[in-house]
């Protein structure tokens, strides 16, 4: 079957919340053609801030909430990543939220030492595929992209060969992202390599401006 995906790549509104999820809302609403998921940039409610004890937000927060908003009145597939706090930890956090409420979550693996992150959001240890009319999808966020064995395909199993566990197939990779302009070609580079090495699509989804 076809899948239909927006990504919605643009200038974030620094440390502004309202300001980004009113702007977003409206580049959402702006869309013409018939869309079945539409993708965010890396915290795209705040730009990629190293202030989560100020910006932070629970699952039930003002961010989670107009996602859960939105699919349900545009009736699509929302995702993208925020900075979460559960149990007094901090994440980098992409939800993936469906149009009846439901939704799942990835908290980022790899985080950007080189800003600091590591100092700041506690590493997700879990994979998150999702499943959309048929197609397995495999959502992951910015620096994942440097570390290939991180998405790396299963092979196929024969009938009764017994796994060495952790496996993981999927059709899309997404990879949400604050990917710096100077990087840029490593950036590109990176997403043929992983769409050549797991035989699958790819799709990455930047963002514009500055910080």
């Amino acid at each position: 079957s076809t899948l239909s995906l927006s990504i919605i790549q643009t200038d974030l509104h620094w440390e502004d919340k309202a300001a980004n999820l009113a702007m977003l809302e409206k580049k959402i609403s702006g869309l013409e053609e018939k869309t079945e998921i539409v993708v965010l940039p890396e915290m795209f409610s705040t730009g990629f801030s190293m202030q989560p004890e100020k910006l932070a937000e629970t699952m039930e927060g003002e961010t989670v909430q107009w996602m859960k908003k939105l699919a349900r009145e545009k009736k699509i597939i929302l995702a993208g990543s925020a900075i979460i706090q559960e149990d007094e930890h901090y994440y980098n956090r992409l939800t993936w939220m469906l149009p009846n409420g439901q939704y799942g979550v990835y908290d980022k693996r790899h985080r950007f030492a080189y800003a600091g992150e590591d100092e700041h959001y506690t590493a997700g240890t879990k994979r998150f595929i999702a499943s959309v009319k048929g197609w397995k999808i495999h959502p992951l966020i910015c620096y994942d992209l440097r570390f290939p064995v991180w998405a790396r395909q299963s092979p196929p199993r024969h009938v009764g060969e017994r796994g060495l566990g952790g496996e993981v197939e999927y059709d899309v990779l997404i990879y949400v992202a604050n990917w710096p302009e100077k990087r840029i070609h490593a950036w590109k580079t990176l997403l043929l390599a992983r769409a050549i090495e797991n035989q699958c699509y790819v799709v990455g989804v930047n963002r514009t401006g500055d910080d």
